[in-house]
């Protein structure tokens, strides 16, 4: 950062580290002890849509790797568009298996940073679930390498749970690098996974 980037408050970017969403399974953990969230084996990758062969391969690539154990009972990936034009990906894993949910979110990211659409990355995110059957997830923001909880009220009125979303900031701040700014915050109404 330049003198003049201090002087006119501009800060540099954080660098996305997708190293962050290994830290997830033992956060899940700690969630799950603080306020009885359990994963649901359901985690989503959204970007935005690119047009042109390169990405097509690149989505096909994806496809096969994280559909390689199909023939073993795992469960093909899904490809979907939201209201908005951005597409997510939905991956399936047993609700004790968070961490080979993240192993399949991360190796998302990377085929799609490395192969140049790293820009097009928007978020990941991992589903949980309470006993009430309430709904909360756990989104990383490729952008700023944060994470933030997503806390929808039931009904689906696009209505959010503040309360829950800041005890779970709470519960998670030593374990994830959660983002700072609230009004990063972004809801994400109807994302697969969710």
């Amino acid at each position: 950062m330049g003198l003049l980037d201090a002087i006119l408050g501009r800060s540099k970017p954080v660098r996305p580290d997708l190293d962050q969403l290994f830290a997830v399974p033992s956060a899940a953990l700690t969630l799950q002890a603080a306020t009885g969230f359990t994963p649901t084996g359901l985690g989503s990758v959204c970007f935005a849509g690119v047009e042109g062969g390169g990405f097509a391969r690149l989505q096909e690539d994806v496809r096969e790797l994280l559909d390689a154990d199909t023939e073993r009972g795992g469960i093909p990936v899904e490809f979907s568009r939201d209201a908005y034009g951005y597409t997510w990906l939905l991956a399936t894993h047993p609700a004790d298996d968070t961490a080979g949910l993240v192993n399949d979110l991360h190796a998302v990211n990377t085929l799609l940073q490395d192969g140049g659409f790293g820009p097009h990355l928007l978020c990941s995110l991992i589903g949980f679930r309470d006993a009430a059957g309430r709904a909360l997830a756990l989104v990383y923001l490729y952008k700023r390498g944060t994470f933030y909880p997503f806390a929808p009220l039931p009904g689906g009125a696009e209505k959010r749970d503040n309360q829950l979303e800041l005890q779970v900031r709470g519960a998670l701040g030593d374990e994830l690098r959660v983002e700072k700014d609230l009004s990063r915050w972004f809801p994400v109404w109807g994302a697969p996974g969710l």
